[in-house]
This record gives C-alpha cells, sequence and structure tokens, in this order.
C-alpha cells in the first residue's frame, strides 16, 4: 500500500471530529421527527445524505490518514486489516442477502456502505495496540 495516497497525521483528528458530529445529529433528529416524509429531496431525505456523507468522510479520513511513524511493518498491518475487512464484510454481505427478504435489501445495502470502514478501523487499531504492547 502506497503511503503517498494517505492523508495526513491530523486529518485523523478532524474525521474523528465528524463522526462524532453526525452521531448527536442523527439523535436528536430520529426523536424530532417520529414519521418521516419520503420523496426524493424531502427534508428527512436531505438530512438523511447530509449525516451519512458526514459519517463516511469521517471514516474515511479516519481509516486512511497516516500514522505519526510510518513503517513498513504499519504498512503490512494496514494492508492486512484492509484485506481482512473486505473479507467479513462480504462474508456478512452474502450471509445477509440469503437469509433476509428483498425489502430489506436497501437497508443491508445502506449498512454495507460504512460497516468495511468500521471492521477496517477496528481491525487496524487492535492489531496496533497487539505490536505497541509487544514492543513495551
Amino acid at each position: 500500500m502506497k503511503t503517498r495516497f494517505l492523508f495526513p497525521y491530523y486529518f485523523k483528528f478532524i474525521g474523528i471530529v465528524l463522526f462524532l458530529v453526525h452521531v448527536p445529529l442523527v439523535m436528536f433528529w430520529r426523536t424530532g421527527h417520529s414519521s418521516p416524509e419520503h420523496g426524493f429531496l424531502s427534508p428527512h431525505h436531505l438530512f438523511f445524505i447530509f449525516t451519512v456523507v458526514l459519517m463516511v468522510t469521517g471514516l474515511v479520513m479516519i481509516a486512511f490518514s497516516k500514522e505519526k511513524i510510518e513503517d513498513e511493518q504499519i504498512t503490512q498491518l494496514r494492508l492486512d486489516s484492509l484485506q481482512w475487512a473486505i473479507y467479513l464484510n462480504y462474508f456478512l454481505l452474502i450471509g445477509s442477502l440469503v437469509f433476509t427478504t428483498a425489502a430489506d435489501y436497501k437497508d443491508i445495502l445502506s449498512v454495507n456502505l460504512w460497516l468495511p470502514l468500521m471492521f477496517f478501523i477496528i481491525r487496524f487499531r487492535w492489531m496496533l495496540y497487539r505490536l505497541n504492547r509487544s514492543l513495551n
């Protein structure tokens, strides 16, 4: 994995802020709007698009920003974690498509937008934690 395509280190903190801003926004919107309006340009749909873009942008910044020290071992951990996340995501996607009805496909595909990023971030951070713990 080429590090020239990674974001600078400080983008990780911008991504955390974007992701954390997303959570209370969604909670506030859901408590105030019990019956969502349906339609392409309805306020509910526009808010949904805004929050999804906010969340995914934050997760991409967290996942693909450089570490303070970016060496070959961290690059290998990043690549292994990305491969593991994609395998796990497609395994769960195929399983959920087999065991659900056609009405649930939209929900499955919308979750599939951010789930690989979450798998990657969790796995990569866990492997970094284990690496740092073994070095100490």
